[in-house]
């Protein structure tokens, strides 16, 4: 009776955790990979290392494919800057955006990106979607311009840990 017992209480405990298991966020929320404050972690050696030579390495997530394809079609003039790439590392980088776009289907961020685009439009900026300008919305106008912060585009002024994918409200820190 007493091993009957045990039985059924290690059982019941496998079970709980079992449950308790399956009701937390998948592992790749915990990882980043769309949770709703998260921007999926995806590695990539020339995107990484080429894109954020100069400025964090923008999710894919944050703009379709078509948009993609425009920001890598220009880089001789990208804005402002001559960010010409060989022909390799190009195609290279634009297959790897064009595979982890808001609109591939392959992440939840993408997704609430794309909930607010209208498909048929591809914008050079990520401050241009409707997804940035609503999760901005409450940001004076007056706080981009300033010295410390620069522009919209430096995600890394308030974000604390936009390198690692988090853009969470907690994290946040506007600068003076």
């Amino acid at each position: 009776m007493n091993y009957l017992l045990r039985g059924i209480g290690v059982l019941a405990t496998v079970g709980t955790l079992s449950l308790l298991a399956f009701s937390l966020p998948s592992g790749g929320e915990a990882r980043g990979d769309g949770g709703d404050d998260l921007m999926p972690r995806l590695a990539h050696k020339n995107w990484q290392q080429e894109c954020a030579s100069c400025h964090l390495a923008y999710s894919p997530a944050l703009l379709p494919r078509a948009s993609w394809q425009r920001v890598m079609g220009g880089l001789e003039q990208h804005f402002g800057e001559n960010a010409s790439l060989d022909p390799a590392t190009q195609a290279d980088i634009l297959r790897f955006l064009e595979a982890n776009a808001a609109d591939s289907g392959t992440s939840r961020m993408g997704d609430k990106v794309m909930q607010r685009m209208d498909r048929n439009t591809a914008p050079l900026r990520i401050t241009e979607t409707r997804w940035f300008v609503k999760k901005h919305d409450e940001v004076p106008r007056a706080t981009w311009t300033r010295k410390s912060v620069g522009s919209a585009a430096n995600c890394a002024a308030c974000h604390r840990q936009a390198e690692k994918g988090v853009f969470d409200e907690d994290t946040v820190r506007i600068p003076k």
